[in-house]
């Protein structure tokens, strides 16, 4: 089913690659990247202000901190931001010629799990690894293309995720010590000429929302695959959506600009859908 579009503008960028966006509770505020411009950008809903913070190099995620700041995803590893950003230090520090981060998600256990990819999406260059608070890894799933969409059902029991290239919407089973994934399997799976799936996020009902890039359009699939609603959206590239706002009722989409030569002129800016459905609420990462 088509829902009536009713998306919003609710901050106007310019973002080559917007993404990741996460509802940050204790703040308030909406967090979300723009890889390609190597910032972190936030936006609170209530009274409208915006920041940006430079990161220096490509950031493909930056999630909340259980004591403040921000954990994120860069092009050389994963690394901590104290509250307002000031000082920096590396948790994993593993540069490699060709390769960067992409999407992360905060596990319920607090754990990141954070996506690789290589710049030119060689087959199998990218990896999604499990980082624990003091900077342990756990190779999650290996031999991914882009690694993209990752999120929990709610009760933890079961992980969606998505390697852009194949089309698909995965759904695994979790492991009884949170580390490990088995039994993946398509959830479903996205025809030719509707775009690629990006990133994704899980509502109250367990219901998958996922971002169509090259699709215009956000999708919600029921737990058992279904296709449900279709969100139409005027821009061609959007990457990933979250709930936030008060009650964790509004659905934030971020979009990109990059490779078009005639973007929209919404492209890269962050989209809102009020009402949308029923959140869930975020963990910050426990490091």
């Amino acid at each position: 089913m088509t829902a009536p579009r009713r998306v919003e503008l609710a901050a106007r960028e310019h973002a080559e690659l917007g993404e990741g966006p996460t509802w940050d509770p204790a703040a308030r505020r909406l967090v979300w990247v723009d890889i390609l411009g190597s910032r972190v950008h936030t936006y609170d809903p209530a009274g409208g202000r915006r920041t940006v913070m430079a990161t220096g190099q490509h950031v493909g995620a930056a999630k909340p901190r259980a004591g403040g700041g921000l954990v994120v995803n860069l092009r050389d590893g994963v690394g901590l931001y104290d509250e307002g950003g000031a000082a920096f230090r590396w948790l994993v520090h593993d540069p490699t010629p060709g390769r960067r981060g992409n999407d992360a998600a905060v596990a319920p256990d607090g754990s990141l799990w954070a996506g690789t990819m290589r710049y030119d999406e060689a087959p199998g260059g990218g990896a999604l690894t499990r980082i624990g608070r003091d900077g342990d890894t756990t190779l999650v799933i290996p031999r991914v293309s882009v690694s993209n969409g990752t999120g929990w059902s709610p009760d933890g029991a079961l992980m969606y995720y998505v390697d852009s290239p194949t089309r698909r919407v995965d759904v695994c089973r979790v492991s009884e010590d949170g580390q490990r994934v088995v039994d993946r399997r398509p959830l479903a799976t996205v025809e030719p000429g509707a775009g690629f799936p990006d990133g994704l996020t899980v509502d109250a009902d367990g219901c998958v929302w996922v971002a169509l890039w090259d699709g215009a359009a956000i999708r919600r699939y029921t737990p058992d695959g279904t296709l449900d609603r279709t969100v139409e959206l005027p821009v061609r590239r959007p990457t990933a959506c979250a709930f936030g706002g008060p009650g964790l009722r509004d659905l934030y989409i971020t979009t990109a600009r990059t490779g078009l030569t005639r973007p929209h002129p919404l492209s890269g800016s962050l989209l809102v859908l009020p009402g949308a459905g029923q959140g869930m609420p975020g963990v910050p990462f426990r490091g």
